[in-house]
């Protein structure tokens, strides 16, 4: 019996070690990628001609740099959410989704993207943490930003619901997202970074800060396969208070 008992948990030992692991790799992919961005294009300052060129390589590098650096201040925050530091108030979904279409549009145009918004909420405020809130409208877009073009718009959405909740949603073309991680974002089991072998220009870690934040929240946080992409969106619980945000 005792035989038993240690055997199970060595073995919940080991599974827990190996999702550590996955989750780790999934970080250390992700930060390693903006870090050779930023190498990539102060090496080819050299080849620049003229100062304009220089300028363009320059915008450049600081972007990729203010996202790491958004993404690090993510999960620290992921880090600090148990101190229970980020108060819920009555927030306007409308002004958060539009601070961060404004902070984005320029690398979605750089990309040859473009970012739409389409507001059909009557009922005008949730109860949510501004830059919680944000922070999952911003990695939502990010996401989306890998998948369509000129003519396949990503679209940010906000909807009132049959259950009293509002939906913020971010529409995007990619392919579909695998089964598995469907099940496991429908069942509220993202307890690490996910890698979307499917979808290689999504993040993960992205994915990963967005259903921290929405739990916490008391939000629901959920996708939707599409026959030609998918919309990851947040449900939020309604605001019968007044704002001024």
């Amino acid at each position: 019996m005792k035989s038993e008992v240690t055997g199970g948990a060595r073995r919940n030992f080991v599974a827990a070690e190996a999702m550590i692991d996955s989750a780790v790799l999934t970080v250390a992919h992700e930060l390693k990628a903006p870090l050779s961005l930023v190498r990539q294009l102060a090496l080819s300052l050299e080849l620049e001609e003229d100062m304009a060129g220089v300028q363009r390589v320059g915008d450049q590098i600081v972007a990729t740099s203010e996202r790491a650096l958004r993404q690090v201040s993510d999960l620290l925050k992921v880090a600090r959410l148990e101190d229970a530091l980020f108060e819920l108030e009555p927030v306007n979904p409308r002004a958060v989704c539009d601070d961060v279409v404004s902070e984005l549009w320029h690398l979605f145009a750089f990309n040859r993207r473009e970012l739409r918004i389409d507001y059909r909420n009557r009922r005008h405020l949730v109860v949510a943490n501004r830059q919680l809130l944000y922070s999952v409208v911003y990695n939502f877009c990010l996401n989306a930003m890998n998948y369509g073009g000129e003519e396949l718009p990503s679209e940010v959405m906000i909807t009132d619901r049959k259950d009293g909740k509002i939906r913020v949603a971010v529409r995007d073309y990619g392919p579909a997202v695998p089964t598995k991680i469907w099940r496991e974002i429908k069942d509220g089991f993202v307890n690490r970074p996910l890698e979307i072998a499917m979808r290689p220009g999504s993040s993960g870690m992205g994915l990963y800060i967005a259903a921290r934040f929405a739990n916490y929240m008391q939000a629901e946080f959920g996708l939707i396969r599409h026959r030609d992409g998918t919309s990851f969106y947040i449900d939020l619980p309604v605001s019968r208070q007044l704002s001024l945000i």
